[in-house]
């Protein structure tokens, strides 16, 4: 019978992996014997990972907290994992210790200076912290992605915006794509800040207000930062396409991330960005 106590945050996610896995997609004949769970059984696991049923057992319990790579790699191949979801189980195994140097800063970020970056793009661009939430902004972002200034501050964060403003979606045509991409991406770092008040206080208000956000959670999907599309729908139904890139550690700060939102070529935004910049500036203009 399967063990309802867990321990390690590496225990809870091989084992969501394994309850995704069918035996048949693993290339292996079902063990006999009446099916509790979905997926794949510990002890077919073991059997693909080439380790002991007890030893499998002991990690997804957190009896065990030290395997090693050989292991790792060998569970990985078993259970299928991506390339994303195969850093988080090596991050889960061994810690990053950058992490831990995010949570206390010492000094609150430089303002001035960010912001004089940002406003040397003229694509939409902004600079946000690690619980996504924005802190300096230019104005190809504002009239992109959000009107940041009409929000109040502690409002001004990419994932409550995601999950939490019902206009939002509307703007965003791709909208669940990239709600389920951030959902990852926040469940790829979340042992990192689980003792943060700042961070969990977050995660409680999404839990408790966006079933959307529980729904992408509860597939326990992990990803890593990298580039995703997103489409926008302006007023009067002119469509933008971009692909998001981001820097990290953004003077000397493992906690901040600059993002650029790039015109994807052949859509045609690249224009339209240039025509409503201009069209603002024409508006903007002292006379």
């Amino acid at each position: 019978m399967e063990s309802r106590h867990f321990s390690s945050p590496l225990g809870e996610f091989i084992k969501s992996r394994r309850y995704r896995l069918q035996p048949e997609d693993a290339g292996i004949k079902p063990f006999p014997g009446r099916r509790r769970t979905p997926g794949l059984r510990r002890e077919e696991v073991a059997y693909l990972a080439h380790v002991s049923v007890t030893y499998y057992t002991w990690l997804e319990q957190g009896r065990e907290r030290n395997p090693s790579p050989e292991i790792l790699s060998h569970i990985s191949q078993a259970l299928q994992l991506d390339a994303d979801e195969r850093k988080h189980l090596f991050d889960l195994a061994a810690p990053d210790p950058v992490h831990s140097s995010i949570i206390p800063r010492s000094s609150e970020p430089d303002t001035t200076f960010l912001q004089n970056l940002v406003n040397q793009l003229r694509y939409p661009s902004f600079i946000a912290n690690e619980f996504a939430d924005i802190i300096v902004w230019n104005r190809g972002a504002e009239l992109i992605v959000a009107d940041f200034v009409q929000l109040p501050e502690d409002e001004r964060n990419m994932v409550l915006l995601l999950f939490l403003d019902p206009e939002y979606p509307k703007r965003l045509v791709n909208w669940e794509e990239f709600a389920r991409y951030m959902t990852a991406l926040i469940r790829a770092g979340f042992d990192h800040y689980t003792d943060n008040p700042v961070y969990m206080e977050r995660y409680e208000r999404l839990r408790e207000n966006s079933e959307d956000f529980v729904r992408f959670w509860d597939k326990h999907e992990i990803r890593q930062k990298s580039s995703v599309p997103v489409h926008y729908l302006l007023p009067g139904g002119k469509e933008l396409a971009f692909t998001i890139h981001c820097a990290a550690a953004i003077d000397n700060d493992p906690g901040l991330h600059w993002c650029f939102f790039v015109p994807q070529p052949g859509s045609g935004t690249e224009e339209k960005l240039a025509l409503l910049l201009a069209q603002d500036a024409d508006r903007t203009a002292p006379f």
